[in-house]
């Protein structure tokens, strides 16, 4: 593989954790391998492993970016990674106020739904 497939993931096992990241590739087929590498390499391996931003202020701008283009499956993930990328509750709000004003308050609302399930069960693991 490349450096940047390298980079990615070892960025994306940093900000989603070897489970999910084991998870992923133990279920990986001929017809997802492309895009799981394509994915590594682009959004791990060049966006996530950019050091121009923190990866919590990273977290809060993909956060909102899913709520905002209404790709609510990726949330309950990009939440769990807060553990990792040091993005507060505080932070996820703060993120989901701005897509309730720039993008919509539905989807700000049903992202908050989202995030308040996905926090409850990170808190009954924990």
């Amino acid at each position: 593989m490349s450096d940047t497939y390298d980079a990615g993931m070892a960025i994306r096992r940093t900000v989603l954790g070897d489970h999910h990241v084991d998870r992923a590739e133990a279920t990986k087929t001929d017809l997802d391998a492309p895009f799981q590498d394509l994915i590594t390499q682009a959004a791990w391996g060049t966006v996530w492993a950019s050091d121009r931003i923190t990866l919590r202020e990273r977290s809060m701008l993909t956060l909102a970016l899913l709520a905002a283009t209404g790709n609510f499956d990726e949330i309950p993930m990009h939440i769990r990674a807060t553990v990792r990328t040091g993005a507060s509750k505080s932070d996820v709000i703060e993120a989901f106020q701005h897509v309730a004003i720039y993008a919509g308050v539905p989807k700000a609302n049903h992202a908050l739904k989202l995030a308040k399930q996905t926090f409850a069960e990170m808190d009954a693991d924990a």
